[in-house]
C-alpha cells in the first residue's frame, strides 16, 4: 500500500532519528549543507515570484518545491532533526545520549548555515551584477524583509520577542508535519503531496523558519538592509531556533510518539497478558 498506518510511520521516525545521530560527521555536514543551499534557492525563487507577480500566494504555492527536493534526496534540515533525534533517546535506543543529539544538532546547524550563506552570496552577486550596482527589485525586497523581521520585532520589545517565538513554534509545527508526510507514503507522488501542504501553509503565513532565515538575513545584510548581525541573531535567529525546537518536538514528534508508538506497545503487552491468563483447554 502507498499509505503507512501511524504506528508504522512513527517507527520510521524513531529509526530515522537514530540513524541521523550515528551518521558520520562528514556525511552529516554535507547533507546539511545541501539542504540549506536548496532551501535557500527555493526561498529566493519564492521571493522572485512574489515581486514579479505581486501575489504572495503564488510564491507560497511554489516554495515547497525546494523542501520536497531536499527530502527526496535524503538531505537534512535542523528543523527536521529537532523532531526526530530526541525520539531515539525517548525510545531508549542503545548508544543514544543527550550529547550525541546535541552533536547532531550542532553539525546540522553549521551545515545548513554554510549552505544557505553560500547561496546568499551567489544571489547577492546576481542581484547586484557582482556588487557593481544597487540591488534589483528582488534584492531590495529581501533587504526589506530582513529589516522588518529583526528591528520590526525589536520595536515591540518583549511582545515582539514573544511573537517571534510563537511564529517559530508554528513554523516547525508545520515543517515537522511535512517531514512526517515524507514517511507516510511509499510513493514519490504521495510523499510530495503530503509534504507540500504544510510547507505552503507556513510560508504564506509568514512563520519563522531558522534555515530560510539563514538565507534571508545574511542576504539582507549583503544587499544593504538597515539592521546589524546582532539584530539578526538576537531578534530573529536564536529565538526562531528555540521556537522551531519546541514546535517540532512538542506538537509533532512527542504527540505522535506518545499516542501511537507507546500506545501500540502497551496494547500488545495487554494482549499478551490477557492471552497468558486464559487457561489452556
Amino acid at each position: 500500500m502507498a499509505y503507512l498506518a501511524p504506528a508504522e510511520f512513527v517507527t520510521k521516525m524513531v529509526d530515522a532519528g537514530e540513524s541521523k545521530i550515528f551518521m558520520s560527521t562528514r556525511d552529516t555536514v554535507i547533507r546539511a549543507y545541501m539542504a540549506g543551499a536548496i532551501l535557500a534557492l527555493a526561498a529566493a525563487f519564492a521571493v522572485t515570484i512574489n515581486v514579479q507577480t505581486g501575489q504572495p500566494l503564488a510564491g507560497a504555492i511554489l516554495f515547497p518545491v525546494g523542501f520536497c527536493m531536499l527530502y527526496l534526496m535524503g538531505f537534512d534540515l535542523l528543523t527536521g532533526v529537532f523532531m526526530l533525534a530526541p525520539l531515539a533517546l525517548i525510545d531508549k535506543r542503545p548508544g543514544v545520549t543527550v550529547a550525541a543529539i546535541l552533536r547532531n544538532w550542532g553539525l546540522v546547524f553549521v551545515g545548513n548555515f554554510a549552505g544557505a550563506f553560500t547561496v546568499a552570496v551567489m544571489m547577492a552577486i546576481i542581484f547586484t551584477f557582482g556588487f557593481t550596482q544597487a540591488p534589483d527589485a528582488v534584492g531590495q525586497k529581501i533587504g526589506v524583509i530582513g529589516e522588518g523581521r529583526t528591528v520590526g520585532y525589536a520595536s515591540h520589545g518583549a511582545a515582539g520577542m514573544l511573537t517571534l517565538f510563537i511564529r517559530g513554534v508554528l513554523c516547525n509545527w508545520m515543517v515537522a508535519t511535512g517531514v512526517v508526510g515524507a514517511m507516510i507514503s511509499t510513493s514519490v507522488s504521495g510523499k510530495v503531496v503530503a509534504m507540500w501542504m504544510p510547507i505552503m501553509l507556513f510560508f504564506y503565513m509568514g512563520f519563522e523558519h531558522s534555515i530560510v532565515n539563514m538565507f534571508l538575513f545574511p542576504s539582507g545584510l549583503l544587499l544593504g538592509g538597515n539592521f546589524s548581525v546582532m539584530d539578526y541573531l538576537i531578534w530573529n535567529e536564536i529565538p526562531t531556533v528555540i521556537g522551531n525546537l519546541v514546535g517540532g518536538l512538542a506538537f509533532v514528534g512527542l504527540t505522535l510518539y506518545s499516542t501511537h508508538m507507546r500506545t501500540g506497545a502497551k496494547r500488545k503487552a495487554d494482549l499478551r497478558v490477557g492471552m497468558a491468563a486464559v487457561p489452556a483447554e
